[in-house]
């Protein structure tokens, strides 16, 4: 019986997936599994010997202690593309809003209440301080063409409008679901000076960090609108400020707010609501849960942010999950170790990823104790379990 820890309300799409015969969730658990968490911070969390993996229902995997689960071999899956049809969703109305001062608009209607007959007439003479442009004909550039980006460029494109992506890490599945009308780039110069509108759609690491800065607002044209609906850290703060102070954003749309983006009358901040649908949740849960359940009970790994992938189809009864530094000759030492006890390797399949590897052994010769603590053993395995 699997006991999984659950943190934030996880949605029960994805918890009815789980086999009562096979699985146990709670939110008291001390000693558990699984855990399975939506935006909870995990930090400072001590974790139990007994964790094996983390499904995190969202794309985002900030509030989870990368590192600290990598060294202990514990496997951190998140569900890309679940939310990406809401967050979509959500910057195709932030492209409009940013256009039109709808919000403005609808707020100064809320004052003529109390005018009666004469809010019609007091309404035609006010709506020019409301005046927009359209979308139509514009270009939209596109930072990151992952499950989200792709959706809003093709969708923007079906809108009329003229649209620049960039990623110097296209995906093949990626570069076939992108709309030929889209042009591609691997110049990100090239998306702040011939961008009306630009849409940020990239994970938030050291190297991404500030991407959108004071020397790329200066590259862009006047009254540039941008929109960052993927992390806050993005667009440098204060830059993107400045450019707002001085007229060269129009409007800046966002899904994060602060204290000082609040102050500025031309951006608008939304309270991080890009996958806040019923639909995003049930999808992240349902994604979250098999994926969990996958490595469980077969020691399949999809969609690890921090572990290779690997899918071994299963030949034989006993398999053996290696959690492993990726250094010459250890796939060799354990198979010694087995060789050298009279155990068959009927099947095995193994990758790397950066400074870790994962490896899949299966054999019909069963395991004794000290078989496992002779694998445990090798210099360089992080931690092991065995399937069967």
């Amino acid at each position: 019986m699997y006991q999984v820890k659950l943190f934030n309300k996880i949605s029960n799409a994805g918890l009815s997936l789980l086999k009562p015969e096979a699985y146990t969730c709670s939110e008291d658990f001390e000693n558990y599994d699984a855990i399975m968490v939506r935006s909870a911070k995990l930090h400072d969390l001590e974790f139990p010997k007994n964790l094996k993996c983390i499904a995190r229902a969202g794309a985002g995997v900030n509030n989870i202690p990368l590192d600290k689960c990598t060294e202990n071999g514990i496997v951190v899956f998140n569900t890309p593309g679940a939310n990406a049809n809401a967050v979509k969703e959500l910057v195709l109305c932030a492209l409009l809003l940013s256009s039109r001062d709808i919000v403005g608009g609808a707020n100064w209607a809320k004052t003529l209440a109390g005018n009666g007959d004469k809010i019609g007439t007091m309404a035609e003479k006010g709506k020019s301080n409301f005046a927009g442009c359209e979308i139509a004909g514009k270009t939209l550039g596109v930072i990151g063409l992952g499950a989200i980006g792709i959706r809003v460029a093709n969708a923007a494109l079906a809108l009329g409008m003229e649209v620049i992506g960039y990623d110097p890490y296209l995906s093949v599945d990626a570069a076939l679901n992108l709309q030929r009308g889209v042009h591609y780039t691997t110049e990100l110069n090239d998306i702040f000076t011939a961008s009306d509108y630009i849409t940020v759609h990239v994970p938030l690491m050291d190297a991404t960090r500030g991407i959108v800065n004071a020397d790329a607002i200066a590259a862009m044209k006047d009254g540039v609108r941008i929109l960052n609906f993927a992390r806050d850290g993005l667009c440098d703060e204060d830059a993107v400020i400045a450019g707002l102070e001085s007229g060269k954003i129009a409007r800046y749309c966002c899904d994060f707010a602060s204290e000082k983006m609040l102050a500025q009358p031309h951006a608008l901040c939304l309270p991080h609501l890009g996958a806040s649908t019923a639909e995003s949740e049930d999808n992240c849960a349902k994604m979250a849960a098999e994926e969990m359940m996958e490595y469980l009970e077969k020691g399949t790994i999809r969609n690890s942010v921090n572990f290779p992938n690997l899918k071994v189809p299963r030949e034989a009864d006993i398999r053996i999950c290696i959690m492993h530094r990726n250094i010459p000759n250890l796939i060799a030492k354990l198979s010694t170790v087995l060789s050298n006890r009279g155990i068959n390797i009927e099947n095995m399949g193994s990758r790397p990823r950066g400074e870790v590897a994962y490896t899949i052994m299966e054999t019909n010769d069963e395991l004794s104790d000290e078989t496992k603590a002779a694998l445990q053993a090798v210099e360089g395995v992080i931690s092991f379990r065995v399937i069967e």
